[in-house]
């Protein structure tokens, strides 16, 4: 089972105990819930935490759920689980997809309307709603029919807070609005939150703040977003809508004194908030989105600034990305947090693919090798790696992949005389066959500095066989970096099966690099693997993997991965200057 089907499972278990008796089982209740979110959120599949005897490491998974967990795992089933969501009938966990949509409405509903196909579930409640059916039910009404209907209507076409966005589809949206929120005087500060702020790999919805002196002048200018689609709720400090594409945009407006405490409250996460106020109850303080309380007085100290909302409990700032109970809260408790990597830090980009006639094997970029030197030059960068799939070897012999090489050689070589603020490497992205072999022959491995290695296809292979080949594709002298390593996209396919043990053994002991890879949809190395890759001594190196001049600006994802994943620039090879990085390719 996938990460999102086992978060759906134990969502459904929280809302069957709501549904039978929700004060009886209120702690279950928020213990499902809580897991729940901790698997829907992960960025490495639960069963590498299963087949490694981590599952317990999670927050939210004590002894009891990983218990039932691992029997989910080695039965396909739990009967725990089956016990839960006996008696529901499984179209109520069909509507509780759909936003509004509570277990207990979901529940009703289909016992009142005898709604009992999964299938057709939705079909029929839309049915029956049209039909002048719920108006009539007790707790309904015609304004929550219209409600449905609407509802419904909205879920077909994803809007709303269905489905989850990835990282840079969400910061897109939310930077414009940012921007046009901005444009009202009585903005004063502007801010995301929750997981968006956090820079977390997949978001659910977008959470703006606000601190502002003239709320109501806000939320005017906010509901007149030029591209707003309809408003969901407009209220005194807070409002929400949906915009272009169905995404659905909430805020939230604090006074400027209580601003800061908002901030760190809503930007979580849940399991980090938890932790710091058990840490400050133990201080005799009370804390929340309004400020702190101290003592028996329960006296409110509003604080204006989160640096100094965090001071107050003790702890030195705690970044947005590293605010997911992984320890930072301990350091922070010692002033010993690591100063995380930042975008400037970055030196150069290693994997860029310009449109160089190369006849590859996958897809070729759309600029030419000078107008991505230009873009490199406008970023501060003091080196560029070119580096193109290799040329296609089901459409040449060996003899015309070296005289394609050769030909982008000697362009790349003239560009270096007329370039000299922005060095170059030769390399090329080659993909590592099923074998393990290269897909490019030595003779033409020679031709280049260094090169790219990496998986684009059978990707079905099992863990051991997958790692035998990443790592025979690694061997080879000059293949010195692994791209997108887990070979996951986001929202479409979970990575590949690896013996992480084995890879980061080879890797050290062979001085080979791992790639965190920018591109929106992959974001790969994950944050969990990046923070395990660190801890053993792994080194990474953060690229764009760029098809454009405009795609080179994607470089601030992958430092996201890397922040969440607690790297600092001297855990990124590319933040080394040019002699130090050419000393480290060529060793």
């Amino acid at each position: 089972m996938s990460n999102q089907e086992i978060a759906k499972l134990l969502k459904n278990v929280a809302d069957s105990y709501i549904i039978k008796d929700e004060a009886k089982f209120r702690f279950q209740i928020i213990a499902y819930q809580k897991a729940s979110d901790t698997i829907a959120n992960l960025s490495t599949e639960l069963r590498d935490y299963y087949l490694d005897n981590k599952l317990d490491k999670l927050p939210g998974i004590g002894k009891t759920l990983k218990e039932h967990l691992i029997e989910l795992f080695k039965t396909g089933k739990s009967s725990q689980f089956d016990w839960a969501v006996k008696d529901i009938p499984p179209s109520v966990f069909v509507l509780t997809e759909i936003p509004t949509f509570g277990p207990k409405r979901a529940y009703k509903l289909v016992k009142e309307l005898k709604l009992t196909s999964e299938k057709t579930v939705i079909d029929d409640l839309e049915t029956s709603a049209k039909d002048n059916k719920i108006s009539v039910l007790d707790g309904f009404g015609e304004k929550s029919q219209s409600d449905i209907i609407r509802a419904i209507a909205e879920f077909r076409l994803g809007k709303g807070k269905t489905t989850r966005m990835t990282l840079p589809y969400a910061f897109e949206i939310a930077q414009k609005l940012i921007s046009y929120l901005r444009e009202s005087p009585d903005a004063l500060q502007v801010d995301v939150l929750g997981s968006l702020r956090r820079r977390a790999p997949t978001v659910g919805d977008i959470d703006i703040s606000v601190a502002s002196k003239n709320p109501k002048k806000i939320i005017e200018h906010f509901v007149k977003y030029p591209s707003i689609e309809r408003i969901i709720e407009k209220g005194d400090i807070s409002s929400s809508i949906l915009v272009s594409g169905g995404r659905q945009v909430d805020l939230l407006i604090q006074p400027v004194e209580h601003y800061g405490s908002l901030l760190q409250h809503f930007t979580g996460s849940k399991n980090h908030n938890v932790h710091l106020r058990e840490v400050a109850l133990k201080k005799g303080l009370s804390l929340s989105e309004h400020g702190i309380k101290i003592g028996k007085s329960k006296t409110l100290k509003a604080y204006s600034d989160e640096k100094e909302f965090y001071k107050a409990v003790g702890l030195s700032w705690i970044p947005p990305e590293l605010r997911e109970d992984k320890g930072e809260i301990e350091l922070a408790l010692k002033n010993k947090l690591p100063k995380i990597i930042e975008l400037s830090d970055l030196k150069g980009d290693l994997h860029i693919h310009s449109n160089f006639p190369i006849e590859p094997s996958h897809d070729l970029g759309e600029n030419t090798i000078q107008e991505m030197l230009d873009k490199a030059r406008s970023l501060n960068y003091e080196y560029l790696g070119f580096s193109e799939h290799n040329p296609s070897q089901n459409k040449h012999n060996n003899s015309q992949i070296y005289n394609l090489i050769s030909e982008r050689n000697e362009e790349i070589e003239q560009l270096k005389s007329v370039n000299k603020s922005i060095r170059i490497f030769k390399l090329l992205e080659i993909d590592i066959l099923p074998n393990g072999n290269l897909s490019i022959d030595n003779k033409s491995l020679d031709l280049l500095d260094a090169s790219i290695v990496s998986i684009h296809s059978v990707f079905s292979m099992n863990k051991d066989d997958m790692t035998k080949r990443i790592i025979n594709g690694l061997s080879h002298p000059k293949a010195k970096i692994l791209a997108h390593p887990t070979g996951r996209m986001l929202n479409t396919r979970p990575g590949y099966e690896i013996d992480w043990e084995k890879l980061f053994e080879f890797c050290k002991k062979n001085n080979k690099a791992l790639e965190i890879n920018s591109w929106p949809g992959r974001l790969d190395l994950t944050d969990n693997m990046i923070k395990l890759a660190i801890e053993n001594k792994i080194k990474l190196i953060i690229d764009s993997d760029s098809h454009s001049t405009s795609q080179m600006d994607m470089q601030k994802y992958g430092v996201f991965m890397a922040r969440r994943g607690w790297a600092t620039k001297h855990d990124i090879l590319n933040t080394l200057g040019y002699n130090e990085f050419l000393a480290w390719l060529s060793s």
